[in-house]
């Protein structure tokens, strides 16, 4: 299916942002909010957004507009099925250890790779805005987000390895550890896809000055 520019800018915000109504996504995307609405309705009829009501403090509910799971495949997915036709493939011939092997060869890769494009960075925020614009060249939708002095939150809003996730979650375990070790910050996270949520995020707080000596 043809989609035009406008609607393609929906979708975009409505993986980064979540949810949104009509009202916002018109002042985003600086249109009118009828203009908003004859996008989404076209969106709808593909089938690659839905609504609900959510109730607001006073008033009434507002309608909110978001991504179906049938919009998933206008957003990379660093083509699923081979990746998950490779991953039975090593199990089948080597196991789960083999797996593992597998997976630790590529996170040493990733931390010598991510390690290169960090070095000079500085501090922390600057090594997490750097961190964020490489995982979004990879598919990830990064950006980071400030919220306290001294904690932030590195959200990726898409997962191009999604398939790969689902099926050998130790691709996240992984890929936990490549943060914490490139960092060099306390990194938990705090949102997961595969648990249902829509994005995937973590946060990020300084480890005390003993710990990174």
């Amino acid at each position: 299916m043809t989609i035009n520019a406008s609607s393609e800018k929906i979708l975009q915000l409505l993986k980064t942002r979540g949810p949104l109504t009509a009202q916002q996504l018109a002042e985003l995307l600086d249109m009118t909010s009828m203009g908003a609405r004859q996008h989404l309705h076209q969106l709808q009829q593909e089938g690659l957004v839905s609504t609900f009501d959510r109730k607001e403090k006073v008033g009434r509910p507002n309608r909110y507009w978001q991504l179906t799971a049938e919009a998933q495949p206008h957003f990379p997915d660093r083509h699923a099925e081979l990746t998950l036709t490779l991953i039975e493939n090593v199990r089948e011939l080597f196991g789960e250890e083999g797996l593992d092997q597998l997976i630790q060869k590529r996170e040493r890769e990733a931390q010598a790779s991510y390690g290169r494009e960090l070095a000079g960075a500085g501090d922390l925020p600057a090594r997490l805005q750097r961190l964020a614009q490489i995982r979004s060249r990879e598919g990830y939708m990064a950006e980071v987000i400030e919220q306290q002095p001294g904690c932030w939150l590195l959200v990726e809003n898409h997962c191009p390895i999604c398939a790969a996730a689902s099926s050998c979650q130790n691709f996240c375990r992984s890929e936990l550890a490549i943060f914490r070790h490139c960092l060099k910050a306390r990194v938990e996270r705090v949102e997961y896809i595969l648990d249902g949520a829509r994005r995937c995020a973590y946060q990020v707080t300084e480890l005390p000055a003993e710990s990174t000596r």
